[in-house]
């Protein structure tokens, strides 16, 4: 079943311990409509300037990525830079030019209204809430969100939540909210919101979900070498949520524990090289392949997934 995702389009330029890149491909709504793509069909909304480059727009458009909600607005493209430290720990951002991102009122068109799949990436709650506005009857719907947006508009963050069924945060955002002590606290509290599955993401350590009888945790996928680790999460959301997109069973735990293994390695390739330079070309049976030695890395069966 297709996609829609709601997020930015960005020209990021990174410093990693590996390297440096300029103006390179990036944004939530990129990297989700990349990894995605892989799997079905993706309806990307958002906005860029009359500087954003025709080739590249192109060049979306031939990844299975329906680009007709991508608008041109009067401004410059969103621009970020960050750099990473010895240990690819937490980005330190250097500059942030948000252009016509500043003023994104996303507007979904007419025949995107019924995709069955929505992922709402971690731009403001108040346009998470405008495009739930306009979606007819989805099948599911997952968020994500960021530590901005919990301290200045909790409430409304907590609004998306108890419209979404999935919620996909990392372990310090998951604090944020809950005030818990720990990952099950947090989980909890989540949970109590609204929405069926929460999707804890752990970093290095993989990610966990609850929902189901027990929390279900797997391990990030084992890299020899991390190049860039910008996008991983959104990554890591497009693998998960395009095998369940694509998947013809039900939405239930045993779906969203091997959508976590998808996730883990489709997040892989976006911290094998720099941006979206390892997504750009990246195919279902490259991901199937890297799926089985990640499942026997980790002695498991797909049985038991």
């Amino acid at each position: 079943m297709a996609l829609l995702v709601v997020g930015s389009v960005a020209l990021d330029t990174i410093t990693t311990p590996a390297g440096r890149v300029e103006e390179t491909l990036g944004g939530s709504a990129i990297y989700f409509s990349l990894g995605a793509g892989c799997y079905d069909v993706v309806k990307a909304v958002g906005v860029v300037g009359p500087d954003f480059p025709v080739s590249e727009k192109r060049f979306l458009a031939e990844r299975r990525i329906d680009v007709r909600g991508l608008t041109t607005g009067q401004g410059p493209t969103f621009r970020w830079e960050g750099v990473y430290g010895p240990d690819f720990g937490d980005v330190r951002t250097v500059r942030t030019e948000l252009g016509v991102f500043a003023s994104f009122r996303p507007r979904l068109p007419e025949d995107y209204v019924g995709t069955p799949c929505i992922f709402l990436a971690n731009i403001d709650p108040v346009l998470q809430l405008e495009v739930l506005d306009q979606v007819h009857n989805p099948r599911w719907v997952a968020v994500d969100t960021m530590r901005l947006w919990i301290e200045t508009q909790r409430e409304k963050v907590l609004d998306v939540f108890g419209r979404a069924d999935i919620v996909i945060v990392n372990a310090s955002e998951a604090a944020m909210l809950s005030g818990g002590q720990n990952l099950f606290d947090s989980a909890s509290f989540i949970l109590g919101t609204g929405p069926r599955y929460a999707v804890i993401k752990l970093g290095p350590a993989g990610a966990m979900v609850f929902g189901g009888p027990v929390p279900f945790i797997l391990p990030a996928y084992p890299l020899e070498r991390v190049v860039d680790p910008t996008g991983a999460g959104d990554t890591f959301a497009s693998g998960l949520l395009g095998f369940l997109a694509g998947s013809d069973s039900e939405l239930d735990f045993e779906s969203m524990k091997r959508g976590l293994a998808y996730g883990s390695v489709n997040a892989s390739f976006a911290c094998s090289g720099f941006g979206v330079e390892k997504l750009r070309e990246l195919t279902r049976d490259e991901i199937d392949r890297r799926m089985v030695h990640y499942l026997s890395t980790n002695q498991l069966r797909e049985s038991r997934l």
